[in-house]
């Protein structure tokens, strides 16, 4: 999709449908994420084979030092009963991010897409139900929606995955929307400032973007780099301590 202002042109990426596998219909935002899934898979076999007990090199270093810091964000949220949540949230956060920074190589990231939020969510809203049942029983999830009013309950249980979804979905694709913004902003400021310039100099030099280098890197980091970073981390917060919640209920 294009957006046209003052004539400078700003090109944003939609969901492109690649050709149909019998009834499968194959999405860029699909493709995407099995490459992010083979990047992490790769990441995750580079950093743990020919492990050692003694003299280990950095890269089992920094492999001992991330299963570590999952260790404390789990257990230390939710308890020593989930450490087996480790590597399901774990594998979350590290889809999230990569699939978050995958758009500073030019590729559509998946979490700009709401099917993708909305697929998480669902399997997130899943566990939570899971362990309401298993520590209330069946009759005792169904009574809670009871107390006080029906109604609210439900409106409340089905709030979770949307309210989920529809964060990390609008500040991942807000990033993307505001850096295009930008560039198309550079490009306008560039040949109009460089315009003034008389003559053919003048001419030649404004139908060159020269603002577009430099400053969208850096605001990059934020919008990207913090932003993107920041959202997974959210997004597993929300998940620990809504699973954590459930089992205190």
């Amino acid at each position: 999709m294009e957006l046209d202002i003052n004539g400078a042109k700003i090109l944003f990426t939609l969901p492109i449908d690649l050709p149909v596998l019998g009834p499968l219909r194959i999405s860029e935002t699909m493709v995407v994420s099995w490459i992010v899934m083979i990047l992490i898979t790769g990441f995750c076999i580079w950093l743990t084979h020919d492990l050692k007990e003694e003299n280990i090199s950095k890269r089992q270093a920094l492999a001992e030092m991330l299963v570590e810091m999952a260790n404390k964000f789990v257990v230390g949220n939710m308890g020593e009963k989930f450490r087996y949540m480790i590597p399901f949230v774990a594998a979350l956060f590290a889809t999230s991010v990569v699939s978050n920074l995958i758009s500073l190589v030019g590729l559509r990231s998946p979490t700009s897409d709401l099917s993708t939020e909305a697929a998480w969510a669902v399997v997130v809203f899943i566990m939570i139900t899971a362990q309401k049942i298993r520590t209330s029983g069946f009759g005792g999830y169904l009574k809670g929606f009871t107390q006080p009013m029906t109604p609210f309950n439900v409106l409340s249980e089905l709030a979770t995955p949307v309210s989920m979804a529809c964060r990390h979905f609008g500040n991942i694709l807000s990033g993307v929307v505001i850096n295009g913004l930008i560039y198309g902003a550079l490009a306008v400021a560039s040949s109009a400032l460089l315009g003034l310039i008389p003559g053919l100099v003048g001419d030649v030099l404004s139908q060159i973007p020269i603002l577009d280098v430099g400053v969208p890197a850096i605001l990059s980091v934020y919008f990207d780099w913090f932003s993107g970073i920041m959202q997974a981390f959210i997004f597993c917060m929300l998940t620990v301590m809504y699973i954590a919640n459930a089992a205190e209920e």
